[in-house]
């Protein structure tokens, strides 16, 4: 499947706000919004910001897929699925992408952004309960542990990222850095996932 293969940096400009896919680099001042807090191309600085309805939710939906690191037709299968599932739609959708295994990864600090935990994952550096996945969409259950496996314990990429991640960050999920493991212990509540998003505006988008 094709994947945008062009400068991250400027998709955060494009939506004017961090969305963290460079890793230290969006933390640290070498980070182009610092300096260029506008959308990129030679209308960038353009007076003529205000965007109708759509276009609001068209942005959200954008900035979320882009987040995730997800092309079209992947996002717009999860919201079929969140469709179908009990409870808040939006909601519902937010936590399925959360319990992608790149994206589990990438919370637990074993990469340093989802695009390095999706390339670890492909290459087959990772087991969830004793058994190799490749897959970065591959859904986690509670109860599932995240594993680097032996023969990749020794990669600077992960040693590294570790070293700039605080433990146990986040309420639903576990790490073990002296056995370079992790617990997904459960399902988070959408007011647990720290995502700066109106989730609802893509419900209306779709739902056009």
């Amino acid at each position: 499947m094709a994947r945008y293969t062009g400068p991250s940096c400027k998709l955060c400009r494009r939506e004017k706000q961090k969305l963290f896919l460079k890793g230290a680099k969006c933390l640290s001042e070498k980070c182009p919004l610092e300096k260029k807090n506008y959308a990129p191309g030679q209308h960038g600085l353009s007076r003529r910001a205000k965007f109708s309805e759509y276009g609001v939710q068209l942005r959200e939906k954008q900035k979320v897929r882009r987040i995730y690191g997800l092309q079209e037709v992947q996002f717009h299968n999860y919201f079929e699925t969140a469709i179908r599932q009990k409870g808040v739609t939006g909601g519902n959708l937010v936590k399925l992408l959360e319990r992608r295994l790149d994206n589990t990864i990438f919370r637990l600090g074993f990469a340093p952004s989802r695009k390095s935990a999706r390339q670890l994952v492909l290459h087959g550096h990772f087991t969830v309960n004793n058994r190799i996945v490749d897959i970065p969409s591959f859904s986690l259950s509670p109860g599932d542990v995240i594993s680097v496996r032996e023969k990749s314990k020794k990669l600077d990429a992960i040693h590294n990222s570790l070293r700039r991640t605080k433990d146990n960050v986040y309420s639903w999920l576990s790490i073990d850095k002296a056995t370079l493991s992790g617990n997904f212990l459960n399902i988070p509540e959408r007011e647990d996932i720290p995502l700066n998003a109106n989730e609802q505006l893509i419900v209306e988008l779709y739902s056009k």
